[in-house]
C-alpha cells in the first residue's frame, strides 16, 4: 500500500526510538492512521520532518506499508499552520483528544475531516468559537452513529416542547422528565433545546448546549477522563492570561 499527498492533520505525536516520531494523523480519505516518522527528529543540513509534523498544521503526507503502523515517507505543508492560543489551543487539544479517542483507524470520514479543518480555522480566528465547538461536537457524534435531533422527544417521538423539561438518555436522546424528580443528571428546558436545535448558540443557550454535549458524549468515551479538560482546568487555575 502506497499513498501520496494525502490531506491530513497531526493528532498526536511522542518521541519514538533516538530520532523518530510515533504519529496519530486524521486523513481526509484513510481516517485515523498510525504511522512511524522514521528519522524525523534528526538533525540534518536541511532541517527535519519535526517542524511541519505539529499539531494544527494542514499537511499533504504520504506513506506506505501493509501493517497496521504505516511508514511516513514525505510530508508537506498544504498551508500555513494555524495558531491557536489560549483557551482556543486547550480547545484544539480538546478536539484531537475526542477524535484519537473516538474514531476508529481506518475508517474514513470526509465530511469530519473538512469540519475539523474548518473548526480549526475558528479557533485560530478566536470567533464563535462556542458554536464552532459545539457544531463538531453534533458532526462527530451524527458521523459515529449516535446522531438525535434536541427537538425531538426521542422516547415518544413528539416535538420537544417549549415549556417543558427534558433528560439526555443515550439510548434515546433527548426524553421529557418532572423537573422535581430528575435526580442529579442535567435538566434541559425545552426553549432551550429549541434554540439549539435551530443553532443559536448564545447566552443561556450556549450553557445548555456546552452541557448536553458533554453528557452524550460522555455515554461513549468512558470512565476515562479528557487530559485535555484536565490541563485547562490547571491553565484556568493558574491566572495566567490567554
Amino acid at each position: 500500500m502506497r499513498i501520496n499527498l494525502q490531506p491530513a492533520y497531526i493528532l498526536h505525536s511522542r518521541p519514538w526510538r533516538d530520532s523518530s516520531l510515533l504519529l496519530e494523523l486524521f486523513t481526509a480519505e484513510h481516517g485515523r492512521l498510525s504511522l512511524v516518522g522514521k528519522g524525523a527528529r534528526r538533525r540534518s543540513r536541511g532541517g527535519s520532518n519535526a517542524s511541519l509534523l505539529q499539531a494544527f498544521s494542514p499537511l499533504l503526507v504520504s506513506f506506505s506499508g501493509r501493517s497496521e503502523m504505516k511508514q511516513l515517507t514525505a510530508v508537506e505543508a498544504a498551508a500555513p499552520p494555524l495558531a491557536l492560543a489560549g483557551e482556543c489551543l486547550f480547545s484544539g487539544l480538546y478536539l484531537n483528544e475526542l477524535l484519537v479517542r473516538l474514531l476508529h483507524r481506518h475508517d474514513p470520514h470526509p465530511g469530519l475531516f473538512a469540519c475539523y479543518g474548518e473548526t480549526l480555522e475558528s479557533l485560530a480566528r478566536a470567533t464563535d468559537v462556542s458554536a464552532s465547538l459545539r457544531r463538531f461536537e453534533f458532526t462527530l457524534l451524527e458521523v459515529l452513529g449516535y446522531h438525535f435531533d434536541p427537538a425531538i422527544d426521542g422516547h415518544a417521538g413528539t416535538p420537544v416542547l417549549a415549556d417543558g423539561w427534558y433528560q439526555y438518555q443515550a439510548e434515546y436522546g433527548l426524553v421529557k422528565c418532572q423537573r422535581q424528580h430528575a435526580g442529579p443528571a442535567p435538566v434541559f428546558s425545552g426553549a432551550d433545546l429549541l434554540a439549539i436545535a435551530a443553532g443559536e448558540y448564545r447566552g443561556a443557550q450556549a450553557t445548555a448546549a456546552k452541557r448536553l454535549l458533554r453528557e452524550a458524549l460522555a455515554s461513549h468515551l468512558g470512565d476515562r477522563p479528557l487530559h485535555s479538560r484536565e490541563l485547562f482546568r490547571q491553565f484556568r487555575g493558574s491566572g495566567r492570561p490567554a
